[in-house]
């Protein structure tokens, strides 16, 4: 005996399948016509692709900042996916619109590797001194340095480290908290 399917049932479990396997491949999906007349099967192309740790950590941080919305601002007025300032913008160079940069994710993107670029050139002499060191039993790596520079600014992140003073944003968040949540990424900003 022969079941038949629901045209739709299939088409949802090619969709779901197609969302499950997306973290880890890139894909094409091809309909494909076969007899009888109006079957139709679905033809998954899969290719693998690597995350690089500077991903993983860009992903982590996006997430802390906002669950990873590009469009969101918050009560303060930071804006996109790593809660940019506008004067934050304007010292990288950017002279855009909010509207322009919350609807350009490829800005966001190149906004956050230029503010890392630019705070690693800042910090330098303290990643250098501290990456793989231990501050109250958690290590110090450039990742947590640079993500606790996103946080509070590179001067704060020197206040740290020379006189212990702890800055927290807005919201109460300490740069201690992203010195070491973020902390362990290997990046490549060169």
């Amino acid at each position: 005996m022969r079941k038949q399917i629901n045209m739709g049932t299939i088409l949802l479990g090619c969709i779901l399948l197609y969302g499950f396997t997306n973290f880890f491949n890139t894909k094409s999906i091809e309909p494909v016509e076969t007899e009888p007349k109006g079957v139709v099967e679905f033809k998954i192309k899969l290719s693998t692709f690597e995350l690089n740790e500077t991903d993983l950590f860009l992903d982590a941080i996006g997430h802390y900042e906002s669950s990873n919305r590009y469009k969101i601002t918050n009560r303060f007025g930071y804006m996109g996916k790593y809660q940019f300032g506008k004067a934050t913008l304007r010292g990288l160079g950017y002279n855009v619109t909010r509207k322009e940069f919350l609807n350009s994710p490829e800005l966001q993107e190149q906004a956050m590797l230029d503010l890392l670029s630019h705070n690693k050139k800042i910090l330098q002499k303290y990643i250098d001194y501290w990456d793989g060191k231990k501050i109250n039993g958690k290590v110090i790596t450039e990742s947590g340095i640079l993500a606790a520079a996103h946080l509070g600014g590179p001067s704060n992140v020197k206040k740290f480290f020379r006189d212990g003073k702890v800055f927290k944003d807005g919201n109460g968040t300490k740069i201690t908290r992203y010195l070491t949540h973020f902390s362990g990424y290997k990046l490549n900003l060169d």
